[in-house]
């Protein structure tokens, strides 16, 4: 498989204005372990590979286990992780498969947990991941 085009080569102000919006989520109050769940998540339903391998190294690199990212996609299925993980890591799967939309228990959860900034900030998390998938995935961004 070849890479396709190198979008921040040919657009150099596109890649920008994404990074615009990492920067934006690293300064975040947000959990930086919560942040790499919602990487990982989304990127496991998209299937990018590129995503997958980077941010499982980014994971690893500030405490995540192994176990947790080897089970994340069943995550349903354990109780390795909080409640506060759970709605966020649901409310991935359902901004991430928007045609089935986001449904009300979803969202009325998340907004008992978090206050209204950080659900804000883990709506952004989850929409840059989407975009960053589909980026890597359309130009077949290399892993390695």
């Amino acid at each position: 498989m070849e890479n396709r085009i190198n979008i921040q080569q040919v657009e150099p102000a596109a890649y920008q204005a994404m990074f615009g919006l990492e920067k934006y989520l690293s300064t975040s109050k947000l959990d930086p372990i919560l942040l790499e769940l919602i990487k990982m998540r989304a990127s496991q339903i998209n299937g990018c590979a590129f995503c997958l391998n980077m941010h499982s190294i980014d994971a690893r690199k500030i405490g995540e286990t192994e176990q947790r990212l080897y089970l994340l996609n069943a995550w349903r299925e354990t109780t390795l992780f909080t409640e506060r993980e759970e709605v966020v890591l649901a409310l991935t799967e359902q901004v991430t498969l928007i045609g089935n939309h986001v449904s009300d228990e979803i969202y009325d959860r998340a907004a008992g947990l978090f206050s209204e900034q950080e659900l804000a900030q883990i709506i952004m998390a989850i929409v840059t991941i989407n975009a960053w998938n589909r980026i890597a995935i359309t130009s077949k961004l290399m892993v390695g």
